[in-house]
């Protein structure tokens, strides 16, 4: 029998969905509360492999198991044995066949912002803190370029195993509700660390720092480098990974960003190498270096306006 779990989670605990050697995950965890409760090795298989600290408010996943429990009751003594932050919301049997990842699906994610001055501690895991005001009108427009069927390898980790990096977004809605933005984005499937990247740049234009018709253009340049940052879940504050740091490196050290100027290059490339303290220094000062280098770069920006 083929059993179809819809699974809800809180994933700041977990190292993403997928089974990792050095860490625990939300597969690992369905896989032994699984083959405990029906007395055989189980190994589930889910639509979706999320991040580190991503929640899912309803990942699908599926097993193969000879228990005579009914399916539907599966979900009732699962949820028995789960962790709190992990929640099976229904069990049923499918088909032999039927795969999460192999049929015509849509998979929607979100992204939440909080756009305020002070951090809200209480929004910690569940929203991106931004301190500068975002535009979000200017959000939207950069988001209706990458609705539709593109190459989206300019939105993805440069490590993809991806066999392609052609999807199709069908919407792309940024809202707002109080202080809290809100980026949804639903579609055929989505590349490693696409939705990050995009909630990155769409964050660069909503501060002003491209325009939004620049994203169509990011789109045709199918390099990683001219997108935005990963975006993480526990703010700026969080850890950059090695990637991240040495695409704003690349970012800061585009010929155009310094040609036709007559200043020296930004001192702030510097502290972007200073190795020490991006890699040993506190949260803090990793998240006011990325501010710093925002506003060196705002500032760049303007001045190369006053030149032309």
């Amino acid at each position: 029998m083929r059993v179809c779990l819809t699974v809800a989670y809180e994933g700041t605990n977990y190292h993403g969905w997928q089974v990792q050697p050095n860490g625990i995950t939300i597969e690992s965890v369905l896989n032994q509360a699984l083959s405990d409760l029906l007395g055989e090795p189980i190994a589930v298989t889910g639509a979706s492999r999320t991040d580190a600290g991503v929640h899912s408010m309803g990942n699908v996943a599926v097993f193969d198991t000879d228990t005579r429990i009914p399916a539907e009751k599966i979900s009732y003594a699962l949820n028995q044995r789960l962790p709190l932050d992990i929640v099976v919301q229904e069990s049923k049997e499918v088909a032999a066949d039927f795969h999460p990842r192999r049929c015509e699906s849509r998979k929607t994610y979100e992204y939440r912002i909080l756009n305020r001055r002070f951090r809200d501690p209480l929004r910690r895991y569940d929203t991106y803190f931004y301190y500068y005001d975002l535009d979000v009108e200017r959000m939207r427009q950069a988001a209706l370029y990458l609705v539709g069927e593109h190459d989206f390898r300019s939105f993805c980790s440069v490590h993809t195993c991806a066999e392609t990096t052609v999807r199709t977004v069908y919407t792309l809605d940024v809202d707002k509700a109080g202080d809290v933005i809100s980026i949804r984005i639903c579609g055929n499937g989505f590349l490693y660390n696409m939705v990050r990247i995009i909630a990155g740049t769409l964050i660069q234009v909503g501060s002003g720092m491209i325009a939004p018709e620049q994203v169509k253009d990011i789109l045709e340049l199918r390099e990683r480098a001219a997108a935005g940052l990963s975006t993480q879940l526990d703010a700026l504050a969080g850890e950059f990974s090695g990637e991240e740091m040495d695409h704003l490196v690349q970012v800061a050290l585009k010929p155009e960003s310094v040609a036709n100027s007559d200043q020296s290059i930004p001192d702030y490339i510097s502290l972007i190498r200073g190795e020490k303290l991006l890699r040993e220094g506190g949260a803090g000062q990793r998240s006011e270096l990325l501010l710093a280098v925002q506003r060196q770069v705002q500032q760049k920006k303007a001045y190369m306006e006053e030149k032309k």
